[in-house]
């Protein structure tokens, strides 16, 4: 596993927020991963261990998750405040822009933060999310969200996710669940528990129960930079169709589908791997035509 050094920044309103800087050379974009509505900067070790070194990649706990601090205040838990954040973040850092890997919830952030200041970005992934999300996969998520679970090992949390998400992930192994469970929970004084704030479904809920808004400016906000967009087949909460749409509606956009994966992919796929590589390539390319120009 790559080596990394815990780093922390603070919010506007004063949370300590926690995340993983793995070193690379600081001339060029750093890749910074945004996780899930549930995840953590655990998440993305399997993107550090491959580029790492190469890359600088930051991973992050958006509040409320892993090692950033739990906010007192739920009605905080929203897109626009994580967005906020992570810009406070580039700001601390000096960081002028970016290739942002978001999974699910990160990519909703990743695509806001483009329609608030598209130079931070100089690249984007979105793994399996976009501008249209299923009911299906709604349901899904808010039947567990926010429910504190509590498991005896780590071995019994395995086996239990496994039997409630075989149907996500059939090809997965013990290997894969064991490595999942240890990215998803801490351990505790009591067992095994999610190594997330339980008051986040609060406004998940209260999002669900929404009329739906028109999301596709926040996929056009990324148009002119090399876009990837990252689907699982069996994904209950991005359909091809849209995922399609994305790809056809955006000049410099890359759709790569994982088979027998659903919500959300691990990013240790093979088509996975290649749609990141592939990703970096056209940044760097982007970058030399930028700076020949």
């Amino acid at each position: 596993m790559a080596s990394w050094t815990d780093r922390y920044w603070n919010s506007v309103d004063g949370l300590k927020l926690h995340y993983r800087d793995y070193a690379g050379p600081r001339d060029k974009p750093p890749i910074l991963c945004i996780p899930g509505l549930t995840r953590n900067a655990r998440d993305f070790e399997p993107v550090a261990d491959r580029y790492a070194g190469e890359w600088r990649v930051i991973s992050v706990d958006l509040r409320g998750r892993g090692g950033s601090q739990r906010d007192p205040d739920t009605s905080h838990y929203t897109p626009s405040t994580y967005v906020a954040d992570i810009m406070k973040l580039l700001d601390q850092e000096g960081i002028a822009d970016a290739v942002f890997i978001g999974t699910s919830l990160g990519g909703i952030c990743t695509m806001l933060l483009a329609l608030t200041d598209a130079d931070r970005i100089a690249g984007a992934l979105l793994n399996d999310v976009g501008p249209e999300i299923d009911p299906a996969g709604i349901m899904r998520i808010g039947s567990y969200v926010g429910t504190d679970t509590l498991f005896d090992s780590w071995e019994d949390a395995a086996v239990r996710l496994s039997e409630r998400n075989h149907d996500i992930f059939p090809k997965w192994d013990s290997a894969h669940w064991d490595r999942y469970v240890r990215r998803v929970c801490r351990e505790a004084p009591d067992g095994i528990r999610f190594d997330y704030d339980m008051g986040i479904a609060d406004n998940f809920r209260v999002a669900a129960d929404q009329p739906p808004v028109d999301s596709w400016p926040l996929v056009h906000a990324l148009a002119g930079r090399p876009v990837t967009i990252l689907r699982g087949a069996l994904s209950d909460l991005l359909s091809q169709d849209v995922a399609e749409r994305m790809a056809a509606d955006l000049d410099d956009a890359e759709l790569f589908t994982v088979p027998d994966a659903g919500h959300a992919l691990s990013l240790e796929e093979a088509e996975s791997i290649e749609a990141i590589d592939r990703l970096l390539d056209r940044v760097m390319a982007r970058q030399d035509q930028l700076l020949g120009s």
